[in-house]
């Protein structure tokens, strides 16, 4: 079955269409690298919660929106594979191509998929 990594990030609003861009591309580099898809989500329906929320795990400002995503690989032997090329890949030098927002704030992780209906 295949393999899922989720990232939810607080991406400043005004920033939307930068991280759009910022995203398309970076779609293009994980699929070079055996990502099956690569789905970007922004939240229009995402409440602060009391204990926890997508909001809290991020810290996101008054001024950010939360941003779910996903990419799908084929197995976790392909997704480590792929990070790695994708981390020395100079398209995501972050230097000359910095991310639109706090990736110190991103929370991410890589999940077996158990159900796909």
């Amino acid at each position: 079955m295949n393999y899922v990594e989720g990232f939810v990030v607080a991406v400043p609003t005004v920033n939307r269409e930068k991280y759009q861009i910022y995203a398309q591309a970076a779609a293009a580099v994980f699929k070079a690298y055996g990502a099956l898809s690569v789905v970007e989500c922004w939240g229009n329906d995402v409440p602060e919660g009391k204990m926890t929320s997508f909001p809290m795990a991020v810290k996101c400002q008054s001024d950010e929106t939360v941003v779910f995503s996903w990419v799908t690989w084929p197995s976790k032997i392909i997704r480590d594979q792929g990070i790695a090329n994708v981390m020395q890949d100079p398209r995501f030098d972050m230097a000359k191509n910095p991310l639109p927002f706090d990736g110190k704030r991103m929370i991410y992780g890589g999940f077996e998929v158990i159900v796909d209906a």
